[in-house]
């Protein structure tokens, strides 16, 4: 990918007492930048209108992080951990993240990492059982890393006596971490989708075929890897697409992965607020809303009617019992 260069960036003050904050007002010495109170609460970017989405997602954010507070999981992970960025420089039509998308979405960085760490080595050294701790939440890792190195960084640091570390990610740009100490205590989880829905739909994200090429080479270097299929989005062909998604997987994933690979499929969430943005946004986009297929669910939100998420359930897992007969199915969602 193209490196990314902010078109501005807004940082908190303080970020200049910490290593990382001052490595990257270096970094980007030429860049325009604002000093801002807190990264939560822009005004500038709160009066943007929807179509400028994409626009805003041009710049950086940079501050720290205040809330450390682990969230209990009970899928891949023990805990969903506040981790050292939020938001991504993708546009994903469908990213859950756009609840708000002046507050949530555009990538923010957070240069406190130490502080963040070391509360998962500490959780992870005083309990009994081994746990593992979802960091990629908010964001995606490897895409922050190409700027930060943050996610290299972590791997390297992770001293914790036990325990593992989780994320997914959409992008490629893993040569950065393969040769590194600590990979072993890392789980590492490739989101994909059919070619159609990355191409249109997952805007800004690598194509399916470099993610597959990255999976392969993660598991040669010794990572575990798992592989999301999220978000499933029922297009009108839909079972035609998530079978041609799962024959690729299986003539192009390596041997090595296949011994060890696990699954895990997550159905999409959408809500008005990504529809707004979106027709303003994006107006040639795809309207991803389906009134016979959807129903709400909170306010705002839609998702899929459970008959529909119990067909889609049944075929997409047939697919993966048919063509991945030895691999786990972690859950659906």
């Amino acid at each position: 990918m193209k490196e990314f260069i902010p078109d501005a960036i807004y940082y908190e003050e303080k970020i200049t007492n910490y290593e990382l904050g001052r490595e990257l007002l270096e970094k980007y010495n030429s860049v325009p930048k604002f000093i801002i109170e807190n990264h939560n609460n822009i005004e500038e970017m709160r009066k943007k209108n929807n179509k400028e989405f994409p626009y805003m997602k041009r710049n950086l954010i940079i501050g720290t992080r205040k809330t450390h507070k682990f969230v209990p999981n009970n899928k891949i992970s023990n805990y969903l951990v506040p981790y050292t960025s939020s938001g991504c420089t993708a546009m994903c039509l469908y990213c859950y993240l756009v609840c708000n998308y002046n507050k949530c979405s555009y990538l923010r960085l957070f240069v406190n990492r130490e502080e963040m760490l070391e509360k998962i080595i500490k959780t992870a050294n005083e309990s009994e059982e081994e746990l593992v701790f979802e960091i990629g939440s908010n964001s995606d890792l490897i895409l922050e890393n190409w700027i930060t190195g943050n996610l290299k960084w972590t791997i390297e640091n992770f001293n914790a006596d036990k325990g593992y570390l989780t994320f997914p990610t959409k992008f490629d740009m893993v040569d950065d971490i393969l040769d590194l100490k600590g990979k072993e205590k890392v789980i590492i989880r490739m989101s994909v989708n059919p070619k159609e829905i990355v191409q249109k739909i997952e805007i800004g994200t690598s194509p399916l075929e470099n993610r597959v090429k990255a999976i392969n080479k993660l598991a040669d270097s010794g990572y575990k890897v798992g592989i999301l299929i999220a978000p499933v989005i029922f297009l009108d062909d839909w079972k035609r697409l998530y079978e041609e998604l799962i024959i690729y997987l299986k003539d192009n994933l390596s041997q090595k992965i296949k011994k060890n690979l696990f699954f895990e499929v997550i159905f999409m969430t959408y809500s008005f607020i990504h529809r707004k943005i979106n027709e303003e946004a994006f107006p040639n986009s795809m309207d991803l809303y389906n009134k016979e297929l959807m129903t709400g669910r909170g306010k705002g939100k839609y998702t899929y009617k459970q008959e529909m998420r119990k067909e889609g359930e049944e075929n997409i897992g047939n697919l993966l019992k048919k063509y991945f007969p030895e691999n786990k199915i972690i859950y659906f969602s």
